[in-house]
């Protein structure tokens, strides 16, 4: 039996360009530009200089903090600038930029940086050490939200933890780096998956998977074949079965409360499976994340598929090296296209939690101006959180903030299921985005 959530919507999710194609390396580039701010939390700070030499994987900023995370040069090279950059999320902040040494520099390092006690051995090792190399690591949730993972794998005494999650629903349209990386790199999703397990202490691990990705099913079956506290559980194809709360509620039965309700208060922590790949290679291996796969996929790409590359990489760049454009696409989307954040430019860098891009043409992209309300009940039907969309929007564009709030306003996810149902094409998720950035800007003192 397929497990799921209620609520929720089916849209066709164009996996067949790229799910079946090897994950694979593109050329280093010229240059990388690493943001400071690629994490929920404070920002990194900076610890080298203009002029400096750094080695691929040594650090060049720092945690500030619990709540942070460090980041590492993706590449060897000289540091060139270092000062405010364009974040693909569409805001200024600041960032380093990495110049590649030549081949023949003799100040090129001879090899690259490694984190001091790795452990290919982890099953004797303490959580508080395995803690501190995902850490210095710099791992954040590689599944678009960026939390740093050593965060998450420390629930506090009062909020006893008896489940973990993995996350492998990969519910988005068009994205299919995750299941490329369950495909190609089973055994090292299955080692971070066990090293989780282990800080957290629990007795059970649930894998979550869809099933559009059966190959993946088995493959992770076999990975666990031998580990009787872990279930591979296959999922129905819904939108959006990748939500934490939507993922704990189909595997488990467990609801998470409203907001600041975590999943911790259901005895549940979750990690995406793409972040357990990096845990592994971290704790194993010493290696710091300062790369990534992601998907190129859309009418728009000359050749699209799944590609590592390295933190800091333009996006510009990437494009370059897959083959360039078909034509100028009408739209290019950094995420999925239902959560994803439409992008002004391509002069972006790729950050730790860049899952992909999709490059749509004029065809697809439709522009309909909405329409008024036929009251026919969708989008509340549609809210995997149980809200009522339409309502909240109304009283948002009415300017009455106490009432939105009121039908929790604040606890949507803003997952675009209601916007995506409308058949009066109205701007629900936008307006909701609004009167939440409202009621912040309402809660901050006055100058």
């Amino acid at each position: 039996m397929r497990r799921t959530f209620r609520g929720g919507v089916h849209p066709r999710d164009h996996k067949e360009l790229t799910c079946e194609k090897p994950i694979r390396s593109l050329p280093s580039p010229d240059k990388v530009v690493l943001p400071l701010r690629q994490h929920v939390g404070a920002p990194a700070r900076c610890i080298v200089k203009v002029g400096d030499h750094v080695a691929q994987g040594q650090p060049i900023a720092e945690a500030v903090g619990h709540v942070s995370a460090p980041v590492h040069a993706s590449m060897a090279g000289v540091v060139r600038t270092i000062g405010k950059h364009l974040h693909p999320a569409g805001f200024e902040c600041e960032a380093v930029t990495l110049e590649a040494h030549a081949e023949d520099d003799a100040k090129r390092p001879s090899s690259p940086y490694r984190l001091p006690n790795a452990r290919p051995d982890y099953t004797n090792t303490d959580s508080e050490e395995l803690r501190a190399l995902i850490q210095s690591a710099g791992i954040v949730g590689a599944g678009g939200a960026g939390f740093p993972t050593h965060v998450k794998l420390a629930p506090p005494k009062d909020k006893p933890v008896d489940t973990l999650i993995i996350n492998a629903a990969e519910c988005e349209p068009y994205l299919t780096c995750d299941h490329r990386t369950m495909l190609e790199e089973s055994e090292i999703v299955a080692h971070g998956v066990r090293i989780a397990k282990r800080i957290l202490g629990v007795d059970r691990v649930l894998v979550g998977i869809e099933d559009n990705k059966l190959d993946a099913v088995q493959v992770m079956k076999k990975a666990f074949a031998n580990d009787p506290a872990v279930e591979v559980a296959v999922l129905s194809v819904k939108y959006p079965q990748g939500g934490e709360k939507q993922l704990i509620e189909a595997l488990t039965g467990r609801q998470v409360p409203p907001p600041p309700g975590l999943p911790m208060d259901a005895g549940c922590v979750v990690q995406n499976v793409t972040t357990c790949a990096a845990i592994a290679r971290a704790v194993m291996q010493g290696i710091p994340v300062f790369e990534r796969v992601i998907t190129l996929a859309g009418s728009m790409v000359n050749d699209p598929g799944n590609v590592r590359v390295p933190i800091g990489m333009l996006l510009s760049d990437v494009i370059d090296r897959v083959g360039g454009l078909a034509e100028p696409p009408s739209k290019v989307i950094m995420g999925g296209p239902m959560m994803g954040l439409a992008m002004a430019e391509l002069d972006v860098p790729i950050v730790k939690a860049t899952s992909g891009f999709v490059f749509l043409s004029k065809n697809q992209v439709k522009t309909v101006l909405p329409s008024p309300c036929i009251r026919c009940g969708r989008c509340a039907a549609a809210c995997p959180l149980h809200l009522q969309p339409g309502e909240i929007a109304r009283w948002v564009e009415l300017g009455n903030l106490d009432a939105a709030s009121a039908l929790h306003l604040m606890d949507c996810m803003e997952c675009g299921t209601c916007s995506y149902i409308c058949p009066s094409y109205r701007w629900l998720v936008q307006q909701i985005r609004l009167g939440k950035a409202k009621v912040h800007e309402r809660k901050q003192p006055s100058a």
